[in-house]
């Protein structure tokens, strides 16, 4: 065996004989055993490797799955159909048919509400994913259906899913608003943020070029893509170059995609830089929320603050004026230009930043929550971690104004009398349910 693995060596010897002596011979021998030796530790370290890649990626389970969807009944069927085609009907003369991403969430919920309200045609979709309390989210699913308003249970990544939506609907609108929510959260599950806000956005626009005729689309950015920026207070000019969290980095990346399909399919894309939305209904993991519960239940809350004990604050904008915004950017959103996949002409392509032009300190939002909840609240103030959070939000709206109209009217105050309003009574409920 060993023979015949040198006979193709021999084969590199002089044919001519007497010019190569037999020490020099083994010598080269030697030589060329020693390079087989070394090529063929190369080529299995080189599998080996590749093995090794293949098995890391491809059998090795993600380090932090996205969080867990809880999914009811599988949709299809020709109930679920019938429910559908109901829900996206129009009842105003020239209403629009909307499909509404995150229908069950805090903003998507208000959304959906309004535009049934003044007659259009709407279709929810929503994942129901456990990153905060699943009841609260079928709390507003219950909601919406007493409105008319059908959520189907899916996912923005299920392509056939939304397939099937668009052939059985043509909706002349998609307000997506479907992502993963949550700064600090990026830090535990960064995962999520990819799976949902730019793999869930790029299904979701790759089957919207595809349909005919193509939707007009309005989705939700963020000021977090601000990020650094030290200029105040923000405007729709300034770089977002540099984003201080995963998830702001994401949707930075969700505006140059929305730039992408617009330039390359010819969709309508409306991008809304939400600040620090707020009010009944909303998300437990937003301050305003979970201080409320901690100083009813006594709680410590913990106060964050920035160098030299400076004021962090947040440009807080109530719900109801930003659904005003939202829809305002619906009504003013040209058709796209494509059809099928193919371009036929330039389409229009806008961000507007949606906040209140009025920056809060932290600090007064606890004030307010004391008076209203007539509780004091136990105050830790702590230094700024490096989570991802910024020191301070302000928009400027002066574009939203003079292009949407866009001009909010509720100040803090009377916006958490609201929420607490709503805040006791959900939770009252609860507790009366279980009880």
């Amino acid at each position: 065996m060993s023979q015949s693995k040198t006979i193709p060596h021999l084969d590199l010897a002089p044919s001519t004989p007497g010019k190569l002596k037999p020490d020099k011979f083994s010598a080269y021998i030697h030589r060329q055993r020693f390079q087989s030796s070394l090529f063929k530790f190369t080529v299995g370290s080189a599998l080996f490797l590749v093995l090794f890649v293949f098995l890391f990626v491809f059998c090795s389970p993600p380090a932090s799955p996205p969080p867990r969807r809880i999914l009811g009944d599988s949709w299809g069927g020709s109930y679920w159909e019938r429910r559908v085609r109901s829900s996206a009907r129009t009842r105003a003369r020239g209403g629009h048919t909307v499909l509404v991403t995150g229908a069950s969430g805090f903003v998507g919920t208000h959304v959906s509400l309004g535009l049934k309200r003044r007659g259009d045609g709407v279709v929810g979709l929503d994942n129901f994913n456990d990153y905060y309390d699943v009841e609260l989210k079928r709390a507003r699913q219950t909601l919406l259906g007493q409105a008319g308003v059908f959520v189907v249970e899916g996912d923005i990544n299920d392509r056939e899913l939304l397939e099937k939506l668009f052939n059985m609907v043509a909706f002349t609108h998609v307000m997506h608003l479907a992502a993963q929510a949550g700064v600090r959260y990026a830090m535990k599950n960064p995962a999520s943020y990819v799976h949902s806000n730019i793999a869930g956005f790029v299904n979701l626009l790759e089957v919207c070029k595809s349909a005919n005729p193509q939707p007009a689309i309005v989705w939700a950015s963020s000021s977090s893509v601000y990020g650094l920026n030290s200029k105040v207070p923000f405007s729709e000019k300034d770089r977002t170059d540099q984003p201080a969290s995963l998830y702001a980095a994401t949707k930075k990346a969700g505006e140059e995609i929305a730039h992408t399909y617009n330039h390359i399919y010819g969709l309508s894309i409306t991008g809304l830089r939400f600040f620090t939305v707020y009010g009944p209904w909303g998300r437990p993991d937003m301050a305003y929320y979970f201080f409320t519960q901690h100083i009813l239940q006594r709680k410590q809350i913990e106060i964050f603050e920035g160098p030299q004990h400076s004021s962090v604050a947040r440009d807080f904008t109530y719900i109801d004026d930003v659904v005003e915004g939202c829809l305002a950017a619906l009504d003013t959103a040209k058709k796209s230009t494509g059809s099928g996949g193919t371009k036929k002409g330039s389409a229009q392509l806008r961000v507007y930043n949606l906040g209140n032009t009025s920056p809060v300190p932290v600090t007064k939002l606890v004030s307010i929550l004391e008076k209203l909840l007539k509780v004091k609240a136990k105050k830790k103030l702590l230094p700024m971690p490096r989570n991802g959070d910024v020191k301070f939000t302000h928009a400027n709206i002066s574009l939203a104004q003079r292009e949407l109209g866009y001009k909010p009217t509720t100040d803090l105050e009377t916006g958490l009398k609201k929420f607490v309003k709503w805040y006791l009574n959900y939770h009252s409920g609860l507790k009366k349910y279980s009880s």
